[in-house]
């Protein structure tokens, strides 16, 4: 059982910005960038194409008013997307507030949050949600 099925069953808590029956958002506790969000299909899945087609389908369906509020809620010049997959063996995509190109870096170090730091930006993003 990787730690995003025990976040999904609530083993693990987590800084969650939304939820449905398929997928489920959260903050990314060692981000690249303030408000870096993870989407995640419910079912454990490694890699993110060899999920069932209607998770694929609606994967960008569910991170659309995410990525939405997200940019509300943080100066960026856009949300970067990005499935990399490689650190947990569970599908999931990256929603990272960037400027450029050049803070999709996953070598870049990650910033160390405090947690009254990443309730105030989860918040912010659920705030901003239709």
């Amino acid at each position: 059982m990787t730690i995003f099925s025990k976040i999904i069953q609530g083993e693990i808590p987590a800084y969650k910005i939304a939820e449905n029956d398929l997928f489920i958002a959260f903050l990314d506790i060692f981000p690249l960038q303030k408000g870096h969000v993870l989407v995640v299909p419910k079912i454990e899945v490694d890699k993110v194409f060899e999920l069932p087609d209607n998770y694929l389908s609606e994967l960008l369906v569910f991170a659309k008013p995410i990525a939405k509020a997200m940019e509300d809620s943080f100066p960026c010049n856009r949300i970067g997307m990005v499935t990399v997959g490689l650190e947990v063996p569970h599908a999931h995509l990256h929603l990272i507030p960037i400027n450029q190109a050049e803070d999709l870096n996953f070598s870049n170090p990650k910033l160390q949050l405090e947690k009254a730091e990443l309730t105030a930006i989860q918040e912010a993003i659920i705030a901003k949600l239709p």
